[in-house]
């Protein structure tokens, strides 16, 4: 009988093991141990790496706030995802001082289809799919087979991004109403109420929240009457094209190896939909932070995914995986760059002697 060399997997006791010896009272750098634990399983070795790394930002609409939602007007998304793409934006602020590449990618705005074919957009418009997802409060947000294809476009980019050698990647989000679909997604997926994961997204009123409430609940018991047998009909029913193409982006990034770092509310409703379609994606992602929107605890509790980070940010865009980023080299530094306790021992011999 042959045997079998294929070499174990490095387990988080074995790192653990590891951190204790360097030269440090052990668990005494907290929470930074926990994350350089997560990078040493993902990547299987003792020696991770936080870069090269990107940031892949994906713009929708939604015609859903024609309900109401939100204060802000549609035309904003695709005035937002020109201001990042230029670096006149938060996300690009951060992705700058964190060294990390950018990239824009409008697949879904309302207005993305006639401006596909200008060559000197600093936007990518070549996966974009259709002017907005329908309102979700009065029929399904987008058809099975528009799922299929934003989450296949998700994929592709995954490939791509991977193909360039990033070993290290975040997925962020611009959509004016987005936070509608995200709660949607939340509810049915983790089975939370709407009254639970609704929150005020980019600073709704007292009456606007009642409003995305009862649309919320509405839509998720829509979809859920599809039953359980239909699971893309459901998501269909309550998704938008931004948050479908993230889910294929999340999953497949996973499924090669690289780790993913999960912003805030809105990207991991996207997360807990490509962890339905695709379980145990999860295992290669890092929640960055927790965002005060009720929505993103319950979402990360069902991912069973603990953030590093809660400085209550509720912006999108892949701002709070930035902030992540200098956490994560960090993390590599103390890996790569401290010596151990034996061999402390060992020159302390040497100088006695």
């Amino acid at each position: 009988m042959s045997q079998d060399h294929r070499p174990q997997p490095l387990t988080n006791q074995a790192i653990r093991e590891h951190l204790a010896s360097l030269a440090k009272p052990p668990g005494s750098l907290g929470r930074l141990e926990d994350l350089a634990v997560e990078l040493c399983r993902i990547q299987q070795t003792l020696r991770p790496v936080s870069t090269p790394r990107k940031l892949v930002v994906f713009g929708g609409d939604h015609g859903v706030i024609s309900e109401g939602v939100t204060a802000w007007p549609g035309e904003i998304t695709q005035i937002m995802l020109q201001t990042i793409a230029q670096g006149k934006a938060a996300s690009s602020a951060l992705a700058m001082a964190t060294s990390t590449s950018l990239e824009v990618f409008d697949v879904g705005s309302f207005r993305g289809g006639a401006l596909r074919h200008q060559g000197s957009s600093s936007v990518r418009r070549d996966y974009w799919m259709l002017p907005g997802s329908r309102n979700l409060a009065r029929q399904p947000a987008m058809t099975v087979d528009e799922l299929e294809q934003a989450l296949t476009a998700g994929r592709q980019i995954a490939r791509e991004v991977a193909a360039q050698g990033f070993r290290i990647v975040a997925g962020g989000e611009m959509g004016i109403g987005n936070t509608t679909p995200a709660a949607c997604l939340t509810s049915l997926i983790s089975n939370e109420s709407g009254a639970l994961v609704v929150g005020r997204g980019a600073g709704a009123d007292d009456e606007t929240l009642q409003r995305k409430t009862q649309v919320v609940t509405q839509a998720v018991e829509r979809a859920r009457q599809h039953g359980t047998g239909q699971l893309r009909k459901q998501l269909a029913e309550v998704t938008g094209v931004e948050l479908a193409t993230l889910a294929g982006f999340f999953a497949e990034s996973s499924q090669l190896g690289l780790v993913v770092i999960l912003d805030g509310f809105i990207a991991t409703a996207a997360a807990l939909m490509a962890e339905t379609l695709w379980p145990e994606s999860r295992r290669n992602w890092i929640a960055a932070h927790c965002s005060t929107e009720p929505g993103h605890a319950i979402a990360l509790r069902f991912l069973q995914l603990d953030p590093f980070l809660d400085w209550q940010m509720r912006l999108g865009e892949g701002t709070g995986a930035l902030l992540l980023m200098p956490m994560l080299d960090a993390a590599c530094a103390i890996l790569s760059r401290m010596t151990t306790i034996a061999q402390l021992q060992t020159e302390l011999v040497h100088t006695r002697t």
